[in-house]
């Protein structure tokens, strides 16, 4: 699929695929086991300047039955490629949507960004963010559906985004999805945006299998977790203060770096042209024998840095400053990004050896998420699973940022196994309360993993994922 902008499109040729449109009574299709996993650009859109409960994978029985239907009998009305989902995600600062196959064949993905405004706010503004969602939503997903040649009755199910993230910013994507599920009567999927980044490496690894190792890191996460199954997620670490990504992004900022194409980029970048080990910043944690994560500190030790070199934090762009400044910006770009990497690195080997002990038959670990992106961070890594003897799982860039296609997929997988919730009204109100999960766990916290100021500091606003699953399968019993 050739990438396209708002004012010159360019549709996705049919001749690629044959659309099925058998459909059960309900609307809904089934699927086969089996899938491909084409690689397809997205089309990038330029950002324009800005009570119901919704349950979560509930499969609820509706008056025909058809919403519980277990995955054995979908399987074998329907060829898996007879699914369409469309995906939605707005869960922070982009807007995306995507068309996936049942198979895996991405029919087309469209991307709207918010890097101006990030650039010009300094990070992410909830108010602005949802303001830019809104004045695209409609555009994006309507360009992703004429992309694939398609129209809303050709999908079998809509997939949203529905936490962790930004309140104001869900919501935009549950309305879009409800506003579409309710007129043409779909199936809709919520989606858990971290499982997304995990399971979008399934539709890339044809022969991934559960269970397996993940890393999943970004700008709001540094997520450690054992995936034993669909749904069925031990968290083994997380971030007790700041993810990684948001390190990254705030050091570029200090060193007068162009963000509009993101702080972690460009500072990748920037820090080729340093030495890494000019400043010996300090390895956070290395006396907390677990798996979380810190990354406050290490912000600290940079902006002393930069204080005691008497750099100008304020109006500092480095395309003003001598060769020698920017040298030494390179310095400390380097020597942060090694420092920061490390504390992966040594986070990584405890879980794998806890993983281990759980799961023996382990064989790989995904690194998915923004921070995914960065080589540096894929090059080091790919040591440390050779070092243990597994394989290294990343999905390629355009599919470790946040993108529709994971989602899509991710409800792929989900309404495999029947989980889904029956079509909302057509006449829903456009003030309804929806059930967004801004602070969601994935999975339950592994006995060794345990931090008690995290704890202290981050209350759970919503039972994980793993114990909602868990639940619901034991209610069916």
């Amino acid at each position: 699929m050739a990438s396209s902008t708002l004012a010159s499109p360019l549709w996705l040729s049919r001749s690629a695929f044959l659309l099925k449109t058998s459909l059960l009574p309900s609307g809904t299709r089934a699927l086969t086991r089996g899938f491909t996993g084409p690689r397809q650009p997205p089309t990038s859109l330029s950002p324009l300047s800005l009570k119901p409960s919704f349950k979560h994978l509930s499969a609820i029985p509706s008056a025909s039955g058809i919403f519980a239907q277990k995955s054995s009998d979908l399987e074998r009305s329907f060829a898996r490629e007879d699914v369409v989902i469309l995906g939605i995600e707005t869960s922070c600062d982009d807007t995306a949507a995507a068309v996936v196959r049942g198979n895996g064949e991405i029919l087309s993905q469209v991307v709207s960004s918010q890097a101006d405004l990030l650039s010009r706010y300094g990070g992410v503004a909830p108010k602005m963010a949802e303001e830019a969602h809104s004045l695209v939503i409609d555009q994006v997903v309507q360009q992703t559906l004429d992309n694939a040649n398609l129209t809303e009755k050709n999908l079998s199910a809509v997939a949203v985004t529905i936490g962790p993230g930004l309140s104001l910013c869900l919501r935009v994507g549950v309305c879009k999805a409800r506003r579409i599920a309710g007129n043409f009567s779909l199936p809709i999927i919520g989606i858990h945006h971290m499982e997304a980044h995990a399971l979008v490496a399934r539709l890339v690894e044809k022969d991934l299998q559960f269970p397996f190792l993940a890393l999943l890191i970004s700008g709001g996460h540094n997520l450690l977790i054992l995936a034993h199954g669909l749904g069925h997620y031990v968290q083994l670490g997380t971030t007790i203060d700041d993810a990684i990504g948001e390190a990254y992004d705030k050091t570029a900022r200090w060193l007068g770096l162009d963000m509009r194409k993101g702080g972690g980029p460009a500072l990748e970048e920037l820090a080729r042209e340093g030495d890494a080990n000019s400043f010996k910043f300090s390895i956070p944690m290395r006396q907390h024998k677990d798996c979380n994560f810190s990354y406050a500190g290490l912000k600290t030790q940079v902006r002393m840095a930069i204080e005691s070199k008497n750099l100008s934090i304020e109006n500092n762009s480095i395309s003003s400053t001598s060769s020698q400044e920017r040298r030494l910006r390179a310095d400390i770009a380097a020597s942060f990004q090694r420092v920061a990497v490390l504390h992966l690195e040594e986070r990584c080997e405890r879980a794998i050896e806890w993983a281990m002990k759980i799961e023996p038959s382990i064989k790989c670990l995904v690194v998915s998420g923004g921070v995914a992106s960065n080589q540096y961070v894929r090059t080091r890594l790919n040591h440390v699973v050779e070092k243990n003897g597994l394989q290294l799982a990343c999905p390629p860039p355009s599919l470790c940022t946040d993108n529709g296609v994971m989602v899509a997929w991710t409800g792929i997988e989900h309404f495999l196994c029947g989980r889904f919730d029956p079509p909302p009204r057509a006449d829903e109100p456009e003030d309804s309360m929806f059930d967004l999960r801004p602070r969601w766990p994935l999975g339950e916290e592994h006995s060794q993993g345990k931090s008690e100021a995290r704890s202290l500091k981050r209350a759970r606003v919503h039972p994980s994922l793993t114990s909602i699953i868990q639940g619901s399968a034991q209610q069916e019993v």
